[in-house]
């Protein structure tokens, strides 16, 4: 297998590119992307410069939640392929010197995985039935939920079984998702077993390592207490912490992943996993990647940060100390498949507000104040040290389709909420690799399971490969420098803080960003690479970056 460079811990400062499958490329024309489609754009990827494709998933699934929803972890879904494709993914990968991370789902199976068809048509009390969490209901015939949860999409999280045919008393499921996502019971063995077998099923097809969904929902608190508040993942400007809730950040998650850790280490390769913990404060989140547990976990105060420079060196600061701590790297991260694009929050009046999704009916954001701060944010993300996730289509500058009319919709949270949460799907528009035809290159049909927006063929692949200051080639030459002068393992050095401005050294490099709305003084130096071309000598435009070398003269 083609080692990705010589480091003998790869995750440390790896660069990790997130598909989201059904949306990245098409191979067969039936409007959603595949796993040949993945294969197709390698060489793209090798050439971008990143180190390892997290791929969203693509198993057995009714695709309730766009395959959030497994039915069967072993197979691959006919909407993406075959198990051998996914073999192919990989082994293709590999020889591009790219590895491969699978999303793994162990909060919530399917409602059609065959262990809840057998818990639902077995009796109250039983085997199957203790895999998941059932519960008897509260009032008098059992019609009211066993508690107040509330789920993370919006409505109860609890959902009672239909009329049974033995006339036997209905009980309650819990899903913390949608309803077709019932929440796994992992105080029992068999599910411990369970999953272990199915990590193993991928470890031996050679996945480098797991991106693990909801890792901090696993275990809920004992007795299922009440909790007043909606079961969010995290609440931006929130101080009140996941922890704070039942059914988040239990302690007894840690030990499922120190069982994890301890199986991917009997691989060889160095195999990891990354925690999506939506988990505050850092103290807490840090936790998650122990020593012995896992080896990242996604920086989402960072994702949440608003367009202030004041901001980012204290979670920049907080979040390496936190981290360092415990011996672990901190994975940086802007955008992913559950955030409005950083291209379109940093084009709003409230600049990096994450908002549940944009429709015609909100504040639209400034297209083009959005892409010139996205290019900028992009100089002290990559210029950090740690590993950095980058989302699909950010390094074209792809904003969030926000006009995107209601009847498109397919987000369980936009119909649980009565459309009051627009939702996700403005995010996870189909690729634009060409600017010419129907779907913009996704595939040659024109068949598309989400509609682009007209001004995705402005950011096509096509499009940017040809101009030398597309965003595309700002991503490709920052990719190769970090490569080159080893920021991802270096050390941070804070210069003299000035208002809005986030300047810092790591490894000779200088990273110099101005989120304010005027032009400042650089220092002295070479400038290497600059999100925007210089006006003036020794001076950064508003909301521009920089990375500057000491002059050798």
């Amino acid at each position: 297998m083609a080692q990705n460079g010589s480091h003998p811990v790869w995750w440390k400062d790896a660069v990790i590119y997130q598909v989201y499958p059904r949306s990245f490329a098409d191979s067969n024309g039936d409007g959603i992307g595949d796993l040949p489609g993945i294969i197709d754009h390698l060489p793209y990827l090798e050439k971008l410069g990143v180190d390892a494709l997290w791929i969203s998933p693509c198993f057995q699934s009714p695709q309730g939640d766009a395959g959030y929803d497994i039915s069967d972890y072993r197979k691959i879904d006919p909407l993406f392929g075959t198990v051998d494709d996914y073999e192919t993914l990989i082994r293709d990968a590999h020889e591009h010197g790219l590895r491969i991370i699978a999303d793994m789902v162990p909060n919530h199976t399917s409602d059609q995985h065959v262990w809840f068809k057998e818990a639902m048509a077995s009796e109250p009390g039983s085997t199957s039935r203790a895999r998941y969490i059932f519960r008897d209901g509260k009032g008098e015939q059992g019609n009211e939920p066993p508690n107040n949860w509330k789920s993370v999409f919006g409505g109860s999280a609890w959902t009672r079984e239909a009329e049974r045919q033995d006339g036997k008393s209905r009980q309650w499921y819990l899903h913390l998702f949608d309803s077709c996502q019932p929440d796994l019971n992992w105080d029992n063995p068999e599910v411990r077993t369970e999953f272990e077998s199915v990590l193993r099923f991928w470890l031996d097809r050679g996945v480098d390592g797991f991106r693990i969904d909801v890792a901090h929902g696993l275990i809920k608190e004992k007795g299922l207490p009440p909790c007043t508040e909606r079961a969010t993942m995290v609440g931006e400007d929130d101080d009140k912490t996941p922890s704070d809730a039942p059914m988040w950040d239990r302690d007894g998650v840690h030990e499922i992943y120190r069982s994890w850790h301890r199986l991917l280490a009997s691989y060889p390769g160095d195999r990891m996993l990354v925690a999506e913990a939506w988990v505050k404060p850092l103290s807490r989140l840090a936790r998650y990647v122990r020593p012995d547990e896992m080896q990242q976990t996604f920086n989402f105060d960072y994702l949440l940060c608003r367009w202030n420079a004041d901001k980012y060196r204290k979670i920049i600061t907080d979040s390496l100390k936190a981290m360092h701590e415990v011996g672990a790297t901190t994975a940086w991260v802007m955008s992913n498949h559950d955030s409005v694009r950083h291209a379109s929050r940093l084009g709003l009046k409230d600049a990096g507000a994450r908002p549940q999704g944009i429709d015609a009916a909100h504040e639209q954001p400034d297209e083009a104040l959005g892409l010139r701060r996205a290019r900028a944010v992009i100089f002290m993300t990559l210029g950090l040290p740690g590993s950095v996730t980058l989302y699909q289509g950010e390094e074209l500058g792809l904003p969030d389709h926000t006009t995107l009319d209601r009847k498109y919709r397919q987000d369980p949270a936009f119909f649980r909420t009565d459309g009051e949460e627009i939702g996700r799907d403005g995010c996870r528009i189909p690729m634009p690799w060409s600017d010419k035809g129907p779907s913009l290159g996704f595939n040659d049909t024109g068949e598309l399971w989400l509609p682009q927006p007209a001004q995705y063929k402005n950011y096509a692949v096509s499009v940017e490969e040809k101009d030398p200051d597309s965003t595309l080639a700002l991503y490709r030459a920052l990719l190769a420098a970090r490569k080159k002068h080893g920021l991802g393992t270096g050390a941070l050095h804070w210069a003299e803080p000035r208002d809005h401005v986030v300047e810092f050294l790591n490894s000779g490099i200088r990273v110099v960003l101005n989120c304010g709305d005027k032009p400042i003084s650089l220092p002295d130096g070479k400038i290497l690479l600059s999100s925007l071309p210089m006006e003036e000598p020794g001076q950064l435009p508003a909301n521009a970056a920089v990375w500057m070398t000491e002059t050798t003269d």
